[in-house]
């Protein structure tokens, strides 16, 4: 990402309705793995913190965060959600079945061999426990964001899950969110590209009664787009699993994902 775009973000992920709305997505996502309070989370490709601040708000103790950039690591920092160190898919220096949990949220498509990357998750999660994985959907949708933030490409639904499973995990639950904006954020996308609006991110372009707007919009889009199930939406959500059957001889003391 740039360093531009990495400033946007650090300025807007605390209360820009995407960033709030996606954490209350992924909240209620970790709710449902009942995990433990000292579970051992990953968080792979922070950015600049609005995961972690989620998981620091939920309570949780022992959370890993890593992302490529130090720009990012910075900025985590300096916002007291650290520690987080340098690393990026598709190697990890963690031994195999090392976390409980892991998010890989709007990463993979940053990475130029996604089905090693989802390897590489596959093999620091701990069988028979969970990953939260999210993308940006439809390529029709490529505009500024995209490039902005140094995307390789967007994905359809039943492609990443077939990746997913190539991978060795198990999807459990997928669907698209972030529906009930597609189509203004296609036309939003194309008017950008049309005028050569030109914008660090596009979380810029919004107001305080826009905000609201946006924000009661996807409140409602994630609160039903995992009961619709919607064929289209502007990200994909996948909850997959690793089975227990690919364990290694050495089990964890803690059960946390249980």
């Amino acid at each position: 990402m740039e360093n531009a775009a990495f400033a946007a973000e650090a300025e807007a992920e605390k209360s820009h309705w995407w960033f709030v709305g996606r954490r209350h997505l992924f909240a209620s996502e970790l709710e449902r793995a009942n995990l433990r309070c000292d579970a051992r989370i990953i968080d792979i490709g922070t950015g600049t913190g609005s995961t972690l601040r989620m998981l620091r708000d939920l309570g949780y103790s022992c959370v890993t965060g890593i992302d490529p950039s130090e720009e990012a690591i910075g900025y985590c920092a300096r916002k007291g959600l650290g520690p987080v160190t340098k690393g990026s898919l598709p190697t990890l220096k963690f031994d195999n079945d090392s976390f409980d949990f892991v998010f890989a949220t709007d990463v993979l498509e940053h990475v130029e061999n996604d089905l090693r990357g989802l390897e590489e998750i596959c093999r620091v999660l701990s069988p028979g426990c969970q990953a939260l994985i999210t993308v940006p959907a439809f390529k029709m949708l490529w505009g500024l964001q995209d490039r902005q933030a140094l995307h390789k490409r967007r994905y359809r639904k039943n492609a990443l899950l077939n990746l997913i499973s190539a991978a060795g995990l198990r999807p459990i639950k997928a669907y698209y969110f972030n529906y009930l904006l597609f189509v203004p954020i296609l036309l939003a996308r194309k008017g950008i590209d049309l005028l050569g609006v030109n914008l660090s991110s596009e979380n810029q372009l919004n107001t305080q009664a826009l905000n609201a707007m946006l924000g009661a919009i996807f409140r409602f889009d994630i609160r039903t787009a995992p009961i619709v199930r919607p064929p289209f939406g502007v990200s994909i959500l996948v909850v997959a699993m690793k089975p227990a059957a690919l364990t290694s001889d050495r089990r964890k003391s803690s059960n946390a994902c249980q």
